[in-house]
């Protein structure tokens, strides 16, 4: 147990020490173009939001309107906490454009599905769009 405990304080050090490399202090990298950590908040922000707002979009339509997911081929449950955390799992895989199958959309839910999936797909070509805006606009 404490062997797994330390592999995972050096996994977010690991993590914490790469969000490092984002920062524009450092005096080695000085004139090197960087993603200011300003960007980065935005754009994981930008990604939280959404993840959430399909979520929430998703759990309501199917305890209220009609059924839009199933997991492992049967429909979710009616309770609200299970239907919420399996919605926001469900919306970050589509999100990320991960789509690993075992939760799946069915009926309307499909349409919402490929919306999310669109603007998952479209953020980073508009996260690299911002980076070559902020470039351009220091020079």
């Amino acid at each position: 147990m404490l062997f797994f405990i330390v592999l995972c304080i050096v996994a977010l050090a690991i993590i914490f020490s790469f969000l490092h490399l984002f920062s524009p202090n450092r005096r080695d990298m000085r004139g090197i173009p960087y993603v200011s950590k300003e960007t980065l908040i935005l754009l994981l922000l930008i990604y939280l939001t959404l993840v959430i707002s399909f979520a929430v979009l998703y759990c309501v339509i199917h305890l209220n309107i009609q059924p839009i997911i199933t997991e492992g081929g049967e429909l979710l449950k009616e309770d609200f906490f299970s239907t919420m955390t399996t919605s926001v799992y469900f919306s970050a895989v589509t999100m990320l454009t991960v789509g690993y199958g075992d939760v799946t959309p069915i009926g309307i839910g499909r349409g919402i599905a490929i919306i999310q999936a669109l603007l998952g797909y479209v953020m980073p070509a508009a996260f690299v769009v911002r980076i070559v805006l902020d470039l351009d606009y220091r020079d």
